[in-house]
This record gives structure tokens, C-alpha cells and sequence, in this order.
């Protein structure tokens, strides 16, 4: 293999720098962690201004969800791919998925499958959940790297420790939630017993769902034919669930030092979509975290050293399984057994299996140079190994293993330095600069079929020879030297107004489904799709890392108590060699000159230029207290417009302008509110994968909850007035019916939206 970082070597390498602080802690008391509440978007001391979602807005919105990503509805600029019922696609600004950084308790998960089924944030219960950072704007490179959007921050709650003098803490929260459209049903339990230096804690959480159904019929007479007729006209196929998370914690604190791990396992034995013509039916993560963290009189020093493994199966769920042929009759079960009969009644399956291993490591410290001013400087590793590959199954799809990816690598190894100084009273500053190395790999490969017949107009399948070929004669290894550079600065005009403004430079290398995923064959290619759009995707070996340059500025309104504030944000991103697509010619392995609409197609992943640009405007504000409790008003809207330089056409799945309206009120243990969402339709939308326009809606929700001291309960109703509306960033409806067969779905249907729906939960501590 070519470039290589052995993972063992570079963690004990971080381990060293890390031993070189090696000073005297500082004689000051130990200070307990302490749990963030956090309520609204806050400002921080240090550069740039960060949207957090602590642990009281996580409490009041997961009764509603057990998708982690969609508790980001509510912060600026921030959108979702709809995907799994579990597993959405956080956006922002435009930018999504692999192009976003997320990390989950310091660690960097990778998606590992062909259609990202695995995203970082489908490991975490949103129970779990304690603080959420967004970074939307300018990010600082101390929490980027590898990405051109901004980052994402999870981390579940700290280690808890008896109080001096108390012989033992104990403490835990159970709770239950129900959602009527979906019979969706969760339930999560966490305990904690803690001395003054040893703390154990445990959290787990389990939920499941049926398919959901939308507000009307969506699926026309004509279409049923080729959908099928297994499911009702209003049921989205694919969309229901199953989900098992668990994390153990272990804690010590002594004096300024904490040393804690925590060893987490989920088991996901069905997550259907949608919009994939595969769907998940197993998926199992098991990672351990080690983390140190030492307060010491220049600063602190951070530590974490994690490893993670993901097995992952994918096949037709039943949705896909059976569907109606010309005088047929359904047989067989959902559990991956044969049908019968095959090619008539039920199709057959197709296994695909993925496996993934990452080792990581990386430390930071934070150091007080004199007064109002700091360095940040820290170092990264990772090294993460893929194997990705389809079972023989029968038909065209034998007699052989079909290697996806086979042996790919993916190594980082980064530093990174920050330095931040107040120069005046109103004046803030921040500077960074971040180098990595990004290293791929991947061994040789070759389809279900090892012959070398010359093309015929028999079948595609014979491609699979001469792709493979031109793969494994290719030199496989790149090495890409990437740089981050950021630069901001906060004026502060009077203690109601401040501007926050910066620039920044930020790189990422491709993933290894875009660089080595090398079939032109159609069917094969549809397996290959991150994005939900029903198109086919074929890897290109000489993809260039993405590079994008941002201009960001925020302007922030407030009383000086902040009891009512309006911030507006506007921003603008070029990136060189943003990676889009072409449509490919198979037969000839060449651009395709086919521009016929109204089908799905098959593209290649190409390098080409696009330009972002948009506002965010959040606010809120009371509106007053009578004998009835507080009323108040927060709202937002967010606009992102997203365009190829290169064609002259617009960037796939991007937001229309959207807005929401919220009238909260508060009385006593009483938290009520009313929410109003308007989206227009979409119909900047992009040619090259004939993506489909929709309308835009109005949706009503209304949310309540009750406190006690120890018991809270939640409920509400969403899409009060059970409208209809099409998911602008859903993607194409491939729910049901002959999905392996790119015409086998109709073009044109899009993944509606879910029909009203009661929810209600129940959280006891004890």
C-alpha cells in the first residue's frame, strides 16, 4: 500500500507532546464539573460567538424526536437532509454531510457505508445529549480541520462527584415518550454513583417506529403500477426504525486532574429510507473514549484517545422486498429470507456488508500569555481502515464477491496553532492556522463477474472487468497537504451592539466512496449515493481536496441583560474544486452528452467551482407578563442560495427561504408554546441530476410542558392542521416497490413530509 501513518506509533506520539506540559498543578482547590444549563444561543468570552443548546432546550425537544440531528432545528442557518428516521444530515448554510466537522465527545466518527446510513450523530441518543455547539459562521481551525462548514460540537453530560464530606452521591432519570402518527415509542434510563474522586455512570436508551404516514394520498393512480401496491397511498415506505444505545462512564478526579472513559455500543438492527434504494438492517458501533483533562497554572491540557468499529449490513426491507408483478402473489417473510418466487412477486436480496475501524487521538491546550490573551495549540491523528463489499446473491449478481472498496485507508495528522488578544475594551481579536496531511488508500478490487467478454448490449455487468482493471493499474495513493487559515474580530460599540466579522480558508479531502468506488455499471452505481436523490454515483481516483474561502459578518442587537436580542448574518463561500458531478456514459466510460429530463441518471464525481452565499436573521423578545404568565416571541428565517460557477446551474439540496415564529409562554412550572413554519417552494434546483422542484407549505406546532422538581412531563401536537407538504431537502421517494432498477421507481415523487401526530413524554430523577 502507499502512504500509510501506523496508528500506534502517531498516538503515542500525541501521548509524549502531551507529557511534555508536564508542569506542577496549580495549588488552587479543584473546582467540581459542573453541568452547562444553557437556554438560548449565548456569548462567550472567547472568538466567534457560538449557538449552544443546553441541557434545558435538549429536555423540551426530544420528547418530540429521537433523531439527534433535528434537535439543530432551531439554530441559524442550520438544515436537514431528511435520511433514516435516526440518522438526518445536518446542513449549514448549504453545506452538509462529510463537509461539515462533527464530533461526538472529541471523537470524529466517519460514515461507513455507500449511502452514509452511519452519520456521527446517529450514534447518540438525543437523551445523552447534554451541550451541543454550532459554529456556523467563521470557524476557529482549533475546532475545524478536514471540513468547509462549519462544525458541530456533541457532548454528553460530564462525570458528576460527590460533594466534600458526602459519603456517596447517587442520582438517574428515567423516561418514556410516545408519538401517535409513527407509533413511535422510546425510552432511555441513566444512573450515576460517585464518591468525591470516583464517579461511574451508565445511560441507555431504545426506541422503534413504524413506517409514518403523510397528510394525504401522495402517490398518484399512474405511479401505483410501478410502485406497487404493498403499502396504503398515504404511507411513506421505509421510514420505521429500531434502535438500542448504551454508555458506561468511568471517572477519577484528583486535585486539577480528571481521567475518565466511557465505552459505548449501539445496535441498529433496522433503519429503513426512503430516499436510498438499500436500507439499513444492521448496524452495530462499539467505541471506547479515554480522555484527560489537567488544570494547571499556565492553562489547561486536554487529552483523548478513542477506537471505534462498525459493522454494517444493508439489504431490501420489506417495503422494498415484495412488491405486485403481473398476476403475482406476495410470499416470503421481512426477515432476509428467499422469496418466492424470485423476479415476480418479491425480489431477490442483494447483501452488502461494510466494515470500518478508527483510531484517533488528539490533544489541545489553552495558555494564558498575560491578560486578555491566549494561544490554543493542539495536534490530531486518526486512522481509519474501510472494507465495503456485496455477497453474491444470484442473477446477474454472481458468481463472485463484488468489491465496493477493499482495504481502503484514511489517515489524518494535523496541528494546529491559536491565538486570541483583546487589544481594547471594544476590541477582539482571533488568528489561527491549522496544516494536516490526509493520506488514501485502497487496494485492488473486482466485480461479481472475473471475465474479460467485450462489451455487448447484453448487459452492463460486463463493464465490471475493464472498470476494475483501470482501477487496479492506477496508482491508488494520494497524499493531499492541506491548510486552514482563520481571522476574526469582535467590536464591541456599547454594551447593546456588537459586530463580529472574519475570514477564513478551509480544506477537505475527499471521502474514500468519492475517490475509489470505481463500477460504471448502472446498477451498481445507484448502491452508491449519499444524497437521496435517486441517481447513481461513480468515484474518481483524481478528485483534489475542496478548498473554500468565507466571509462572514454578524450583527448583534440586545439589552444589555439580554432579555431581548436580533442578530443578522450574512455570508458568502467560494470553493475551487468543489466536488460535483458529471453525467457518465458506461458503454464508453466517457462524459455523457445526455441532458434528457424527467429520469434518473448516472453521474461522476468531478471537480468543478461553486459560490454560497446567504443570511441568517434569529431574534426574540418578551412581550409581556399578565396574571397569566409570560408571553414572548423568538423567531428566525435563513436564505442560502448555492450556485456551480463553472455550468452556470445551482448546488443540489439547497433550503429555500424558510422562516419560523415562535409564541412562547411561561407560568409557573408551565412552558407552552406555539410554533408557525413557512417555507417557500424550491425550484432553484440542479440540472445535472434532474432534481425535482417543490411546492412551499405552512406548518403549525404546538408544545407544552409541566415541571416539577423531580418530574417533567412533555406534549404536543406536530403539523396541527395535518397538512401536506413535500420535504424540500427529502430527496426522491425510492420507498418501495423494484428499487435495484433505476427505472424501477418513478422520477418525480418526492418524500413528503409526516402527517399530524400527537406526542407525549415522561421524565422522573431520582
Amino acid at each position: 500500500m502507499g502512504y500509510r501513518i501506523h496508528p500506534l506509533s502517531a498516538a503515542l506520539a500525541l501521548a509524549i507532546s502531551s507529557g511534555a506540559f508536564g508542569q506542577e498543578p496549580a495549588a488552587a482547590p479543584a473546582t467540581p464539573v459542573l453541568e452547562d444549563i444553557v437556554v438560548s444561543a449565548t456569548r462567550n468570552r472567547s472568538l466567534p460567538a457560538v449557538d449552544v443548546l443546553g441541557s434545558g432546550e435538549i429536555e423540551s425537544a426530544r420528547a418530540a424526536t429521537q433523531d439527534a440531528a433535528s434537535l439543530l432545528r432551531e439554530v441559524p442557518g442550520v438544515s436537514l437532509y431528511t435520511a433514516g428516521g435516526l440518522s438526518s444530515l445536518p446542513a449549514i448554510h448549504g453545506l452538509a454531510d462529510d463537509r461539515l466537522r462533527i464530533s461526538v465527545d472529541g471523537m470524529d466518527f466517519i460514515a461507513s457505508c455507500p449511502n452514509h446510513m452511519n452519520p456521527p450523530l446517529s450514534y447518540i441518543d438525543p437523551s445523552s445529549i447534554a451541550k451541543i455547539k454550532v459554529y456556523a459562521g467563521i470557524t476557529p481551525v482549533s475546532v475545524g480541520g478536514d471540513s468547509i462548514g462549519g462544525s458541530i460540537v456533541v457532548d454528553t453530560a460530564e462525570p458528576k462527584f460527590a460533594e466534600p464530606g458526602q459519603s456517596l452521591l447517587t442520582q438517574g432519570e428515567v423516561g418514556a415518550s410516545y408519538r401517535s402518527n409513527n407509533n413511535a415509542v422510546a425510552a432511555h434510563l441513566s444512573a450515576t454513583a460517585a464518591t468525591e474522586n470516583f464517579s461511574v455512570s451508565y445511560s441507555g436508551a431504545g426506541s422503534q417506529a413504524d413506517n409514518y404516514t403523510a397528510a394525504r394520498n401522495f402517490k398518484t393512480t399512474a405511479e401505483t403500477g410501478r410502485i406497487g401496491h404493498t403499502l396504503p397511498l398515504d404511507e411513506v415506505g421505509s421510514t420505521a426504525y429500531e434502535s438500542w444505545t448504551h454508555l458506561l462512564g468511568l471517572a477519577y478526579r484528583n486535585d486539577n486532574h480528571l481521567f475518565e472513559a466511557k465505552v459505548g455500543y449501539q445496535d441498529v438492527p433496522k433503519q429503513l429510507y426512503p430516499n436510498q434504494r438499500m436500507d439499513m438492517l444492521g448496524n452495530e458501533q462499539t467505541r471506547v473514549n479515554l480522555r484527560y483533562l489537567g488544570r494547571y497554572d499556565w492553562g489547561f491540557l486536554e487529552a483523548r484517545a478513542f477506537h471505534e468499529e462498525v459493522d454494517h449490513f444493508m439489504d431490501f426491507g420489506a417495503d422494498k422486498r415484495y412488491w405486485y408483478g403481473p398476476d403475482s402473489m406476495i410470499m416470503g417473510s421481512d426477515n432476509g429470507k428467499p422469496c418466492t418466487p424470485i423476479g415476480n412477486g418479491c425480489a431477490a436480496g442483494m447483501p452488502m456488508y461494510s466494515a470500518s475501524k478508527t483510531t484517533g487521538a488528539n490533544v489541545r491546550a489553552e495558555i494564558d500569555l498575560g491578560k486578555d490573551e491566549l494561544l490554543r495549540v493542539g495536534a490530531l491523528f486518526q486512522h481509519y481502515t474501510l472494507n465495503d463489499w456485496w455477497a453474491a446473491s444470484g442473477a446477474n449478481m454472481s458468481p463472485n464477491t463484488f468489491q465496493n472498496i477493499n482495504d481502503g485507508e484514511r489517515d489524518r495528522l494535523g496541528v494546529f496553532g491559536e491565538w486570541e488578544k483583546r487589544l481594547s475594551p471594544q476590541w477582539l481579536t482571533q488568528v489561527g492556522v491549522r496544516y494536516e496531511i490526509v493520506g488514501t488508500d485502497a487496494g485492488m478490487v473486482h466485480g461479481y463477474n472475473l471475465d474479460s467478454a467485450p462489451l455487448t448490449i447484453v448487459s452492463e455487468k460486463n463493464n465490471q472487468s475493464r472498470d476494475a482493471v483501470d482501477l487496479n493499474s492506477a496508482d491508488r495513493s494520494r497524499t493531499d497537504h492541506n491548510w486552514d487559515l482563520s481571522a476574526l474580530a469582535r467590536y464591541t460599540v456599547d454594551e447593546t451592539r456588537d459586530v463580529e466579522f472574519g475570514i477564513a480558508r478551509k480544506v477537505r479531502s475527499p471521502n474514500l466512496y468519492e475517490r475509489y468506488t470505481w463500477s460504471t455499471w448502472t446498477m451498481a452505481a445507484v448502491m452508491n449515493n449519499f444524497v437521496g436523490d435517486g441517481n447513481g454515483y461513480i468515484g474518481n481516483l483524481d478528485l483534489k481536496p475542496e478548498t473554500a474561502y468565507t466571509a462572514s459578518a454578524t450583527f448583534d442587537w440586545h439589552a444589555a441583560d439580554r432579555r431581548w436580542e436580533a442578530r443578522a448574518t450574512p455570508f458568502i463561500t467560494y470553493v475551487d474544486d468543489y466536488i460535483d458531478a458529471v453525467r457518465w456514459d458506461g458503454a464508453t466510460n466517457t462524459a455523457s452528452a445526455d441532458t434528457a429530463p424527467g429520469k434518473y441518471t448516472v453521474l461522476k464525481y468531478a471537480n468543478q467551482s461553486a459560490r454560497l452565499y446567504g443570511l441568517d436573521l434569529s431574534g426574540r423578545m418578551p412581550l409581556g407578563r399578565t396574571s397569566f404568565g409570560e408571553f414572548g416571541f423568538k423567531g428566525l428565517l435563513n436564505y442560502t442560495r448555492g450556485e456551480n460557477r463553472d455550468t452556470g446551474g445551482n448546488l443540489y439540496n439547497i433550503m429555500p427561504l424558510n422562516a419560523k415564529l415562535v409564541l412562547t409562554h411561561q407560568s409557573g412550572g408551565w412552558n407552552n408554546a406555539v410554533e408557525f413554519v413557512s417555507v417557500l417552494g424550491k425550484h432553484d434546483v440542479s440540472d445535472v441530476r434532474n432534481e425535482v422542484e417543490t411546492s412551499g407549505y405552512n406548518l403549525t406546532h404546538l408544545r407544552a410542558s409541566y415541571a416539577w422538581q423531580k418530574v417533567r412531563v412533555d406534549f404536543g401536537v406536530e403539523n396541527l392542521f395535518d397538512k401536506y407538504y413535500q420535504l424540500p431537502l427529502g430527496g426522491a421517494y425510492t420507498g418501495q416497490g423494484k428499487t435495484m432498477s433505476i427505472t424501477g421507481t418513478p422520477w418525480g415523487v418526492v418524500v413528503p413530509g409526516m402527517g399530524r401526530s400527537f406526542y407525549a413524554g415522561l421524565n422522573l430523577k431520582f
